[in-house]
């Protein structure tokens, strides 16, 4: 099944907004459960950073050393390999502008600012369901895929990607939340030809304010993107803060259990409420239910931002709970809006 997408020409309804929510839901208890997001809710504890990183530019130094630990954390070959930006979603912006519009496939449903972004460009996107037999100078997955948590085994990938080399083209797999599915991750193939990769910093490591994002792939391609994102892309403390995360491998084993058994005590307490529990990662769960919209509204009453979404009206994303009061919350206003 193939659609031609549309997104470059209407508004993303992305999550974390809560200023709209108080004026839907002007009633609501606060403080808000914010669970429209996939960002982990116990995030790194801040290190210490430099005052230098606060007053001076960036120096090549500590860029360095932020791609070394990146490329020792992901499993890519070399520092050569990696190009850091301010967000995976700059990145997302980039890409599209370092090649003449063309045809691209978009794996879907997805996160929609890939679709958007390419058809910003000038190319021509077409979402598409499945992966058998699609042709086009350029394919986008998201993997684990945002919000059902669908993965392609990597030997698909990597042999999708081999096909992609063959007519110059390129396959882009979006691991925006692959530190939660390690063993998704093609990673360590970055520098094949054909073969681009984006990785977030923000979801795993609980800090979406740091804003950064990074590219694998080969060094030319690196070198072209680091050339698009201009000197400086990424800040001092941001430098300081992810360079301390990313080589923090005590911290990253013990967090993805910790997100693996938070995930599944709240399934249970979503089961529990009368939800049925249909995908996600250990960072967000997705539920079906044939009323979502009003339980949208039912949760938004109580206090709760999940996530909706235009194209499945019977989905509802909800990130992990900080806590059980949190957690209580949402099985409460579930109850109510079932028994109601």
């Amino acid at each position: 099944m193939m659609a031609e997408s549309a997104a470059g020409s209407k508004r993303i309804i992305h999550g974390g907004d809560l200023d709209a929510a108080r004026a839907a839901f002007p009633g609501a208890p606060e403080p808000w459960v914010d669970l429209s997001t996939g960002i982990n809710p116990w995030p790194y504890p801040l290190p210490p950073i430099p005052a230098e990183a606060w007053t001076r530019l960036p120096g090549r130094a500590a860029e360095t050393a932020l791609r070394e630990a990146a490329a020792a954390c992901y499993g890519a070959p070399s520092p050569d390999c990696v190009a850091a930006a301010g967000g995976s979603q700059a990145l997302i912006q980039i890409l599209p502008r370092l090649r003449p519009p063309g045809t691209v496939v978009v794996l879907g449903p997805t996160y929609a600012e890939h679709a958007a972004g390419w058809a910003k460009a000038g190319h021509r996107v077409t979402e598409v369901m499945t992966l058998e037999s699609c042709a086009a100078d350029v394919v986008v997955v998201v993997n684990p895929n945002n919000p059902d948590g669908r993965i392609v085994p990597p030997e698909a990938l990597l042999a999708l990607a081999e096909r992609q080399a063959a007519r110059g083209g390129w396959l882009v797999v979006d691991e925006a939340f692959a530190e939660v599915a390690p063993e998704c991750s093609v990673a360590s193939e970055a520098g094949r030809a054909g073969l681009v990769i984006l990785r977030s910093f923000g979801k795993f490591f609980g800090l979406a304010g740091v804003r950064l994002g990074f590219l694998l792939g080969g060094p030319a391609l690196v070198r072209e993107a680091l050339a698009a994102v201009g000197p400086w892309a990424v800040s001092g403390p941001a430098l300081a803060v992810a360079t301390a995360a990313l080589s923090d491998s005590a911290w990253i084993a013990a967090t993805r259990r910790r997100l693996a058994e938070a995930a599944a005590r709240f399934d249970t307490r979503l089961v529990d409420a009368g939800l049925h529990v249909t995908g996600g990662t250990s960072l967000f769960r997705l539920i079906d239910a044939p009323q979502a919209a009003g339980l949208y509204n039912a949760l938004g009453r109580a206090g709760v931002l999940t996530r909706r979404f235009d194209y499945r009206q019977d989905w509802l994303r909800l990130g992990l709970p900080v806590d059980e009061a949190a957690e209580d919350r949402v099985k409460t206003a579930c109850g109510m809006f079932r028994n109601r």
